[in-house]
């Protein structure tokens, strides 16, 4: 009896002292503590970046929506929608992105600048 309790011990002993994978880091994160701020600011950075990007694109692919509705077909040029009256002017996009359009689909995107 003790030798069966004895061996189930070190089983389970060894599975959970077994190899555990490393902690999560966030992709932002040096993990150094001395840099925290940095990589905070970076993550806020990033987080800014993406709720613009984000925003203007729902904020042209509902003015192209509304493009299609009124004339029955996808606008040939992004700057139809200013010409059309849906917006004043594309939306400002962050550093190190552009505007696409694919008007065989009617899609805008956002893209690296290169």
């Amino acid at each position: 009896m003790k030798l069966t309790l004895l061996i189930c011990l070190f089983a389970l002993l060894g599975i959970s002292c077994g190899k555990q994978p490393p902690p999560d880091i966030n992709e932002n994160s040096s993990g150094n503590p001395a840099s925290a701020p940095v990589d905070y600011l970076g993550a806020v950075n990033k987080g800014r970046k993406k709720a613009i990007t984000d925003s203007a694109l729902m904020q042209v692919n509902g003015a192209l929506n509304q493009f299609k509705v009124s004339n029955s077909r996808s606008p040939a040029f992004l700057n139809e929608l200013i010409t059309e009256g849906l917006l004043r002017e594309l939306p400002e996009l962050p550093a190190g992105t552009k505007w696409t359009y694919n008007p065989q689909t009617g899609q805008a995107s956002i893209i690296p600048a290169k």
